[in-house]
């Protein structure tokens, strides 16, 4: 990730097992090159030189194969992605030498088997860069940048990486249909053209295909999906009533109306890291275990979302929240992001830490890091947002609400030997605190700037 200021592990002294994803093993000569878009299209170029062309000379020949104005340069950026692991390449960096490189960095930053990291091949991404910030994109106007921003948010909004409630997804899902498929149909076409494409092509899957489980087996599906279907044109019509149905920038207003209900979405643009937490105990053995979760990081803060349930566990701006990052201290022991932010127990207000287990918990740590810098020399100022405490926190039914009660959490007041006892090996941490009477002392941004 971009975020994080360490170097990849250095070239393997041994040649490469196998060319890799989309870049060719070729050096000198011309190769051709396959860069994946998010609609699963590709740019199939030819170059010279590939093996020593950085991100940044290689995106000028994908921005010109697919027109993209230079005012759209910081716009996009280049991803390693595959099965195991994301990530989002520097300017500088070379992604020929990062694919020869790509084991060592599966064997860092995941906890995959041997066997899955030798069959692993990293696709080349043009996605989304995720310090590009929303006002700006809001100012867009060129159709073909708009074009592929939308193509990557509904791959994440029917993917699920993106958790937002029915009356959300239902029109997201409308304006889906009036962007490809046009306003111009009535009922029966626009319902001829869905199931032609299938419902999961508007909607999210764990909704247009329903919970399953045995009951709703003999139940069937087909009524769930007749009832989705006539929501989604009702929902079609609403939306057409309001656009400039015919109109030259009816395309842009659409696609502009999409993105601009995404970023309602606080994990709009996120880069995402793969983790678990601990679950709280349950029943008389008071058994735990863990919760696979995935954690979106972006230049407004942390979010934390159960995978399974497709909603939001924790949120946090970078100004609600501490934060650090731990190495194993011995055999068997994990990489621990560890967030610290302010809670309730019994009515009294205490500092809660969330452990989330992590081989990435370096690459969030360093990206947090960076977006914590970024904002720190002027992107809030220019938002024109209010990045100060809103008050606590509230359980609410939105998938997009944070749970806190949910989460099995270490709560303290601002003790030195409480926390003393956590040993983290940055010095430079939140927990590194002076001792003093036991009281509760609110989050404050300078911590987290202090964390280096």
């Amino acid at each position: 990730m971009e975020g994080d200021d360490g170097d990849f592990p250095p070239d393997p002294s041994e040649p490469s097992h196998s060319q890799r994803g989309s870049v060719a093993s070729s050096v000198t000569r011309a190769q051709d090159l396959l860069v994946y878009l998010a609609s699963d299209s590709a740019v199939h170029l030819t170059l010279e030189g590939l093996g020593c062309m950085n991100a940044q000379e290689l995106g000028r020949n994908v921005r010109e194969a697919l027109n993209i104005p230079n005012s759209a340069v910081d716009v996009f950026a280049f991803w390693f992605c595959s099965p195991l692991l994301d990530l989002q390449l520097k300017p500088k960096h070379l992604p020929y030498k990062l694919c020869r490189q790509w084991q060592d960095l599966l064997y860092r930053f995941t906890e995959a088997p041997a066997e899955d990291i030798s069959q692993d091949e990293p696709c080349l991404l043009f996605k989304r860069n995720v310090f590009y910030s929303r006002s700006k994109e809001l100012q867009i106007e060129d159709e073909g940048v708009l074009r592929l921003l939308y193509d990557e948010a509904k791959m994440n909004i029917l993917e699920g990486r993106y958790p937002c409630d029915p009356e959300h997804w239902l029109k997201l899902g409308a304006l889906s249909c009036a962007i490809e498929l046009g306003t111009g149909l009535d009922d029966h076409a626009l319902t001829a053209a869905v199931r032609e494409k299938k419902l999961s092509s508007f909607l999210p899957a764990h909704a247009a295909l329903g919970g399953g489980g045995f009951l709703s087996t003999l139940r069937g599906r087909g009524g769930r999906n007749a009832e989705m279907e006539q929501n989604l044109v009702k929902e079609y019509r609403s939306v057409c009533s309001s656009a400039a149905t015919g109109s030259s920038q009816e395309p842009i207003a659409l696609l502009h109306q999409y993105l601009g209900s995404c970023h309602t979405l606080p994990y709009y643009g996120c880069a995402f890291f793969m983790g678990e937490i601990d679950k709280p105990a349950q029943g008389l053995l008071h058994r735990g275990g863990r919760k696979a979760v995935s954690v979106g990081i972006s230049l407004e803060g942390v979010y934390v979302m159960d995978v399974k349930e497709k909603h939001v566990l924790l949120g946090l701006k970078f100004s609600e929240l501490s934060w650090d990052h731990s190495y194993p201290e011995t055999e068997g022991d994990s990489h621990i992001l560890w967030l610290e932010f302010d809670g309730e127990e019994a009515g009294v207000p205490v500092n809660k830490l969330l452990k989330i287990y992590s081989k990435q918990a370096e690459l969030m740590s360093g990206l947090i890091e960076f977006c914590v810098e970024l904002r720190s020399v002027g992107e809030s100022a220019a938002t024109g947002t209010d990045e100060r405490r809103q008050g606590k926190l509230r359980r609410q039914s939105s998938v997009v609400c944070s749970r806190v009660h949910s989460l099995n959490t270490i709560s303290y007041v601002d003790d030195g030997k409480e926390i003393k006892r956590l040993k983290p090996k940055r010095a430079a941490s939140f927990f590194t605190r002076q001792a003093q009477p036991p009281t509760y002392s609110a989050v404050q941004v300078t911590e987290s700037l202090e964390q280096g």
